[in-house]
This record gives C-alpha cells, structure tokens and sequence, in this order.
C-alpha cells in the first residue's frame, strides 16, 4: 500500500514538473515582453466592483486602494482590465482607483444606439458620484480621452485633473492637410480586432496602429469587444468635437507614447497650442498607442505624480 502511495506521489510530482517546464517554454517562445507579458498575466487575478445604477444604465466599476480618486477610462472596444498592473501601482503610491466598464463590456449595460460621447460622460460622472469620489483626476487612454474630456466639460465640480494618455486631439494644426487619424491607421484600428482576418495580418495592423517597433503586438490579439466598439465608433463620429475638446478649464496632462500613430508627432502639439499653459506634455520612451501593455510602470509614475500635485492645490 506505501509502495502504491509513493508511486502516485512521484506521478504527481513528475507532472508538476513538465507543466512547470512546458509553461517555462512557452513563455521564452512567445518573445512577450517582460511589461507585456506580466499585463496579460494579472488579469487573472480577481479585481474588487460594484455594480453603478442609475435609470436604464448599470455600470460595472473596479474599485480597489484608499485615498484620492483616479478614475480610469479604456481604450476603443476594450476591456479596463487591461491597466490592472496600472491600477495595482497607482495603489501602491496611495491613490484609490476606480474603473468603469464602458457599456457592453463585462456586466456594464445600457442603451448601445446612437450614443453621443455625452453619454459615456454620463456614464463616468455617475461612477464618481455613486463612490462619492469627486473632483477626482479622469484618466482617459486613446478613445477614452474623448468621455474624459466631456466629463470635465460636463460636470468640472467632478474633476480635479484630466490625464490623456495617447489622445488623439481630434483637431488638426492650421495647414495641415489630412484628416486627425488618416485612413490606414482608421482601417488598422478597426481591424486588428477581427478574429475573421488571418492572424498574421492582425498582427500587422497591430504593429501599424498600436504597438512601438521594439514591443510584440500579440498581448492584443484577444480581448476585443466588438459590440462595445461600434458604439464607440458611432459616438465618436457623431459628436462635434467642440462639445468636449477643451476639457472644461481642467489641468490637463498629455501623455504622447514615442511611437503612437494614431497621435503622430505633427499633431502632438495641438491641445497645448489651443490650451496653453494648462496643457503638460510628457513623453513615453518605447511605446506606441497601445502604452499600457508596453510601459505600465512609466505610465502609473507619469499619473501618479500628476495626481499628486493637483491634489495638492488648494481648490
């Protein structure tokens, strides 16, 4: 009987062992980044949410860490687990953060025809209101810098400071021939995310919109919503841009990833130009507008140092 125990104790471990070697392997062979593939890691850990209700509309919201408020807004047709090591670090430096799912992703539902960006900054103010969070600082992450912006425009006894992370401004300098986002980067964007295409030509709109030369786009090939995103889309094209462009009279921190395509460098000095001392400007080193798989320590550093200024001002 003790020989038979033994013998399945040494399976046991026999098998722990290859699982561990073969996870090893992979891990070496798919070339990930150490940021990209601790991102990706950590969405399995279990995040904290309340559910925010306010008339047809119900708001998933992560919610995690004690202190002053950072509200986080997503990337088009994506999840905000994406910025779970951004949200662990901001914790870290003494900050509560809180998350909405935009509607259509996670438990987050609502009416999904023809939102207005107002909508979505509706959405945001509810959240900041429900955890009694206000003025807080919004951070908005590519599509996410457009509600972030109404919000500040909207309800600015809300918001304390406004961050957007690879934003395109949705103007163009005077002169400029071509549209905010040019059409290959529009058709880059709206179809890295489209399981129909093969993957290597995913890849490659990935490479060309989102990520920076030196970093793997392929953290990105799952986690598309796609419901989620059409909305986005709609409200993005069928709002002016005047209803939210200047953010209210919020302090306003720009964060330009050194390789975004989506923002170009030609059009990187368009808020600051219109806005003036109220725009700061930071650069990330090595990333494209993906940033928050590429450089999330950087990223939460560049917030969290924000942040702690505005807080500082006396309102």
């Amino acid at each position: 009987m003790e020989l038979i125990k033994m013998n399945k104790t040494l399976a046991i471990l026999s098998t722990a062992i290859l699982l561990a070697t073969a996870t090893v392997t992979e891990a070496k062979q798919t070339n990930v980044s150490p940021a990209t593939h601790t991102a990706a890691a950590s969405k399995v850990s279990n995040v904290p949410y309340e559910m925010v209700k306010y008339g047809d509309v119900s708001i998933q919201a992560y919610v995690q860490g004690k202190g002053p408020t950072i509200v986080i807004m997503s990337s088009l047709g994506r999840s905000v687990r994406d910025y779970d090591v951004v949200a662990q670090d901001l914790v870290k430096q003494g900050f509560r953060v809180i998350r909405p799912e935009v509607r259509g992703i996670g438990l987050s539902r609502g009416p999904m025809e023809k939102l207005h960006i107002q909508d979505y900054g509706n959405d945001v103010a509810a959240v900041i209101e429900h955890f009694k969070a206000g003025p807080a600082i919004v951070v908005g992450h590519a599509w996410g810098n457009f509600p972030t912006r109404m919000v500040a425009t909207q309800r600015p006894d809300l918001v304390k400071g406004v961050v957007l992370a690879g934003a395109s401004a949705g103007k163009v300098p005077e002169g400029y021939k071509g549209k905010p986002i040019s059409p290959e980067i529009r058709e880059a964007i709206d179809n890295a995310g489209n399981e129909e295409l093969p993957e290597a030509k995913r890849i490659e709109y990935l490479k060309r919109a989102f990520f920076a030369p030196m970093n793997d786009p392929r953290v990105w090939l799952t986690g598309w919503h796609h419901e989620a995103h059409d909305a986005q889309g709609y409200a993005r094209n069928n709002t002016p841009v005047d209803d939210y462009f200047a953010a209210g009279k919020a302090p306003i921190l720009d964060i330009q990833p050194e390789y975004d395509t989506v923002a170009p460098k030609p059009l990187r000095g368009v808020l600051k130009g219109a806005l003036g001392d109220r725009v700061t400007i930071v650069e990330i080193k090595n990333a494209g507008h993906a940033l928050v798989p590429e450089q999330p320590k950087a990223l939460a550093d560049a917030i969290g140092k924000f942040a702690k200024q505005q807080f500082a001002k006396k309102s």
